[in-house]
């Protein structure tokens, strides 16, 4: 935990090994798309200056075209509304969305468009865009799992009676400061096709390469942190953590991790596509087997098989350590968050697989407040009501076991593979 010093450069957070946290914010936990839309869309209509959306899948259903409409409202009184979808996700919905925008001044940016048949066989077109984040006149920020589209649609199985278990976090203070900074970055590298490629090519070619770089390594360096005194890290305690293929490969798989090793009584975990490397079951199992009490909730009506299959497949090494895992049963489950302890929590678009913490490009905040941690731990609670608990594995010791473990690691390898990227995980 390093609190960034008063006089560093605005986006020396993003040179930390470790989550910066920032004091003096206000965090309110939003459960699903019917307490997140309502609160975005108050926000964008109030908006006096300018607004930045970035998000993995805007649909064409009701509750998006609400939001699209506010954007619009938005952009017609004069404020500067930019939003970047990614091309994937967003694929099916892009006339829609086009449509809704066109005129309005909104400016979009499609993250790696699938337009054309060719996009689909360029280099890092598996690498998407699976941030969910919204930036309000720099003052209000909006971080989660939550896509713009309703929670009871599903895109491969159409709409369902309950909502999806979802959340999202509304923030104010100066955490919103790096969240900005991340949705400017990804619709500056969608709309102009910009990455740190780019920029290093374009210093080199300066007619001054040398002093260029030492200014801006000066501008990006870190100043040796003071921990204030605690009455200036009040009343929450927040750090903005992003998943990239620059330098923040492992940061959020390392928070979860750092965490769940210095635990000490209870760590509870929902995540819909579950999959953790070996560092991360050993953590869990480690801490199991110290006393802490782990908890998982888990897809129990599955969306897509092969990930069911994943999370199953790792049940019977967890359950025989005394970690507890639990299927959400009513709905789709989309949500991923844990709180550890008394006071640590997070949330955000990253799943636990190899998919979210190898490839794509991810945003989570993680939270230190006891009251914060205290409200999510009854939003755990309420979900288990709506869950089974799972006491013995689909796939129990032995054969069956050993080749469900062995094939899920061969599929994971290959996809990395062609993703472009390789290794044991």
């Amino acid at each position: 935990m390093i609190p960034i010093g008063s006089s560093a450069h605005p986006a020396a957070w993003y040179g930390q090994s470790q989550p910066s946290f920032l004091g003096g914010n206000e965090a309110r936990l939003l459960r699903g798309g019917d307490e997140l839309f309502p609160a975005l869309i108050a926000a964008i209509d109030a908006a006096l200056h300018e607004v930045w959306l970035a998000t993995y899948i805007f649909h064409d259903d009701e509750a998006a075209h609400r939001v699209a409409l506010c954007l619009v409202r938005a952009a017609r009184r004069g404020v500067r509304v930019r939003l970047v979808v990614d091309g994937f996700g967003s694929h099916k919905a892009m006339p829609h969305l086009q449509r809704w925008l066109a005129g309005s001044g909104v400016s979009m940016a499609v993250f790696r468009p699938l337009e054309r048949w060719w996009n689909w066989l360029q280099p890092g077109q598996l690498r998407r865009l699976h941030q969910k984040l919204c930036v309000v006149d720099g003052t209000q920020g909006f971080v989660g799992g939550i896509n713009i589209i309703d929670d009871r649609n599903d895109l491969n199985h159409g709409f369902g009676d309950a909502p999806r278990l979802d959340y999202a976090v509304a923030l104010r203070g100066p955490v919103v400061a790096p969240i900005e900074q991340t949705v400017r970055a990804m619709w500056t590298r969608a709309a102009f096709g910009h990455d740190w490629r780019a920029e290093v090519m374009a210093l080199a070619r300066s007619t001054e390469p040398l002093a260029n770089a030492r200014r801006l390594l000066g501008r990006l360096r870190i100043l040796p942190a003071t921990l204030p005194p605690d009455d200036d890290m009040l009343p929450v305690r927040a750090a903005f953590l992003v998943r990239d293929n620059l330098r923040q490969r492992r940061a959020i798989e390392r928070a979860y991790i750092e965490a769940i090793r210095g635990s000490t009584k209870r760590i509870d975990l929902i995540c819909p596509y579950f999959y953790p490397g070996r560092s991360f079951r050993r953590a869990l199992v480690k801490a199991a087997r110290r006393g802490v009490r782990v908890r998982l909730l888990l897809q129990g009506k599955v969306d897509y098989r092969f990930a069911g299959l994943a999370a199953r497949v790792l049940y019977d090494e967890l359950l025989a350590e005394g970690v507890q895992i639990h299927e959400y049963q009513v709905a789709f489950l989309h949500a991923k968050a844990a709180v550890v302890d008394a006071d640590w929590s997070t949330l955000g678009s990253s799943n636990i697989d190899p998919l979210s913490l190898l490839l794509n490009l991810e945003a989570n905040i993680v939270i230190r407040d006891e009251t914060f941690a205290n409200e999510f731990g009854r939003a755990f609670e309420q979900a288990l009501v709506d869950s089974r608990q799972i006491t013995v594995a689909p796939y129990q010791k032995g054969a069956w076991a050993v080749l469900g473990r062995g094939f899920v690691a061969w599929a994971a390898h290959w996809y990395l593979k062609m993703a472009g990227l390789s290794g044991r995980y």
